[in-house]
């Protein structure tokens, strides 16, 4: 992977999660790739995981199928950085 990409998609994962589920910046900033998401964010419900796929494949231009999605995928920020950037580094 590129460096400076990656870079640049978690910074787009974060500023996502900020925007759809209301977070501080200093909040959002904390996260680390061991923060813990779905589950442990009571802003993530069902519903705010759908805006946030949405607005990553808005954001970083990837398309995201629903088979593309498991339960390892939001479990935390590190593995949702992990799916962004396998979709947009592909």
């Amino acid at each position: 992977m590129v460096p400076e990409r990656t870079a640049e998609i978690e910074d787009t994962v974060r500023a996502v999660l900020r925007d759809i589920l209301g977070l501080s910046v200093d909040r959002a900033a904390a996260f680390d790739a061991t923060t813990p998401l779905f589950g442990a964010l009571p802003e993530l419900d069902s519903m705010a995981v759908a805006g946030v796929l949405t607005e990553l494949e808005d954001r970083l231009g990837i398309l995201i199928e629903d088979d593309d999605i498991d339960g390892e995928t939001m479990e935390t920020f590190g593995s949702l950085v992990q799916f962004a950037s396998g979709k947009a580094l592909i």
